[in-house]
């Protein structure tokens, strides 16, 4: 039984369905598991010049955002460059995987592609989530509504006690999901389930007592064996920025906005690659002048703080973007900001971040 009283449906948006920003049509594009080719990359780069702002805009599910559509064909490229395999899945096919995990990324691969051959499945809402996690602990942490952690499955980043393999790992996550659509009434999330036992039922595999797991930082960003963690500054990548990844070879977009590229990437990319830089703790929704509804110019100002803990700056209630790991949560109001919940002058931000990363 839904403890969820949705009254409208989901609109998530997607390549088909955009959500009308201030800034124009935003089309969002999925990456199961982030996995993304060389090619994919430049075709998304041509496609955010030739159709959108000229950038691609990182999500906290690692996906990639386009913005300021206002041109057609971006459907009819996508497909082009394998980014479309299944137009009525495309909504769905929200897939974490370590990125740093043979095993979850090969598994993400399984995933989507049996995800997309279940005509049913269609028919999840676009929020719901799956994770596939190594033994990391990364995306375990992000709040997928069922995850595979090395053998352990859980529902709403709760472990359930049972475990199936690797092998068994693909049709556990997509039983789970039908049982959802049979039961969630009018629930966008598993977490809106008043019992979520019923989503296990008739699942193979052994029992146990449930475990807490420890959950881990994202994806390192520096050098990590011959490939290189980075990440643009607010999860904004230039479309030239995009092509010099590209130009290294295939990547791996994170669900914390960064980006694992699989080769040598050159140097001055304006891109951040060093783990001591201060802006890799601030997240941002886009703010004004993209969005309507944002208070401020939020990027602005978060940009205008130094070292800080883990921060989220958002324009309004809706808090878009905001990660799924604690964080100090800066909503904007009409003359300041709520620094979790406590009123602060624009001119004292700095201070009272900095003050918080000592706490």
């Amino acid at each position: 039984m839904s403890t969820s009283a949705r009254v409208r449906a989901d609109a998530c948006p997607g390549v088909f369905a955009t959500h009308d920003a201030a800034d124009g049509p935003l089309a969002r594009v999925r990456l199961p598991g982030g996995a993304i080719t060389a090619a994919q990359l430049g075709a998304l780069a041509d496609a955010a010049d030739d159709l959108g702002d000229g950038a691609l805009h990182l999500t906290s599910r690692g996906n990639v955002q386009l913005r300021g559509v206002t041109r057609p064909g971006l459907a009819g490229r996508l497909a082009a460059a394998g980014l479309l395999p299944s137009p009525s899945h495309e909504r769905v096919r929200n897939i974490l995987a370590s990125p740093l995990s043979d095993t979850a990324r090969k598994l993400a691969s399984a995933l989507d592609k049996a995800l997309c051959a279940a005509p049913e499945l269609a028919e999840l809402p676009g929020r719901f989530l799956f994770a596939l996690d190594g033994g990391q602990g990364d995306v375990a942490g992000e709040g997928a509504d069922v995850c595979w952690r090395d053998g352990a499955v859980l529902l709403a980043g709760e472990d359930t006690g049972l475990r199936v393999t690797a092998g068994h790992a693909v049709e556990t996550l997509l039983s789970v999901a039908r049982a959802f659509l049979r039961t969630r009434g009018t629930a966008w999330r598993v977490s809106e389930l008043a019992d979520t036992e019923p989503l296990l039922k008739g699942i193979a595999g052994n029992r146990v007592e449930p475990e807490t797991f420890a959950t881990r930082p994202g994806l390192p960003i520096g050098p990590i064996g011959e490939a290189i963690g980075i990440a643009p500054v607010f999860g904004r990548l230039t479309s030239a920025q995009a092509r010099k990844i590209a130009k290294a070879g295939n990547a791996v977009v994170t669900p914390w906005r960064s980006i694992l590229v699989l080769g040598a990437l050159e140097a001055d990319t304006g891109l951040i690659t060093d783990p001591g830089a201060p802006s890799l703790g601030i997240s941002a929704c886009i703010g004004h002048p993209g969005c309507a509804k944002s208070l401020a110019d939020v990027r602005a100002d978060a940009a205008r703080v130094g070292r800080t803990p883990r921060v989220h700056f958002a324009g309004c209630a809706r808090r878009c973007g905001k990660p799924a790991r604690e964080h100090v949560d800066v909503l904007a109001t009409k003359d300041g900001y709520l620094v979790d919940g406590a009123f602060v002058p624009v001119g004292e931000l700095a201070r009272t971040l900095a003050e918080k990363g000592t706490q």
